[in-house]
């Protein structure tokens, strides 16, 4: 008999509490779905909001009796409105240490724990067009909804767009493509992420929950070694990718906000969303 024992992992009814006023999760048969929100309502981001999810993706992994995961969000959006006091007391803090953590620490393990600390078939169900997808476009099976858009307003908030967005971008359509998106702010629709293959399946808004779960359970039937080995193929270019050229993205757009003592511009950002939304 070994003479020490196994360290205890954080169980799901733990990590469940720890995470409540960001992630709600649900677990069938090991399929694991995982919700954002923001206190039960649409998610409103915020840098608390960018360390709950860098932390939960951790504890997701490292929880062994998560089999597949599911990630969706709360109607209307994906990402689509902000916490303006948290990002204000980042941004107005004398504190170096904080903006450090906050700004390139959290967003950086948002997308490197994401990729690194899941070792598990990944769906999202992206449930609306919205901000910060650039997790859901990195899962195995990315399903979305007709009015989705993959966007990235950084340039337009006079900040370099470097957390997340454009390394999908550049990566599966292209520098020219991406750069374009990137300088004109229009994004790319459903049907072109379809066709350039950023996503599997474009579903309606009411049967995308269940397409997700019904992709998740043909993926159980298969034995757990060949499910979470197969993830690991999956999931190899991303690691490619975020190991090539993520720290150097992320490193150029807090550069740039710190060269430029520059707050995000929010009410610009929502604005461009209500005006495309008139339209």
């Amino acid at each position: 008999m070994a003479g020490t024992k196994f360290v205890s992992i954080p169980k799901l009814e733990e990590y469940g509490k720890w995470f409540s006023e960001h992630l709600t999760f649900e677990r069938k048969n090991g399929i694991l779905l995982a919700r954002m929100h923001t206190k039960g309502g649409p998610v409103k981001w915020s840098f608390q909001m960018h360390q709950a999810l860098a932390e939960a993706w951790t504890c997701i992994g490292h929880d062994l009796k998560n089999e597949v995961l599911i990630l969706t969000s709360t109607d209307p959006y994906w990402i689509g409105d902000f916490d303006h006091a948290s990002f204000a007391e980042v941004e107005q803090s004398p504190d170096p240490d904080l903006k450090f953590d906050t700004n390139y620490h959290d967003c950086t393990k948002l997308v490197e724990n994401f990729i690194w600390d899941i070792d598990i078939p990944t769906i999202a169900a992206i449930n609306g067009p919205g901000l910060h997808t650039e997790f859901a476009i990195m899962c195995d099976v990315t399903l979305c909804v007709p009015d989705f858009v993959l966007r990235d307003d950084h340039f337009g908030d006079h900040t370099v767009p470097g957390d997340g967005q454009t390394l999908v971008a550049q990566v599966l359509f292209g520098p020219k493509r991406a750069a374009y998106n990137m300088y004109t702010v229009q994004g790319f629709d459903a049907q072109t992420c379809l066709q350039a293959g950023a996503v599997n399946e474009i579903v309606p808004h009411d049967k995308l929950l269940s397409r997700a779960w019904e992709i998740a359970e043909a993926i159980m039937k298969q034995p757990r070694a060949i499910r979470r080995l197969t993830h690991q193929l999956t999931v190899r270019p991303w690691k490619r990718a975020v190991m090539d050229d993520f720290q150097v993205q992320t490193g150029h757009e807090f550069y740039g906000l710190a060269l430029l003592r520059s707050p995000h511009h929010f009410d610009e950002i929502k604005g461009r969303w209500t005006e495309k939304e008139k339209k």
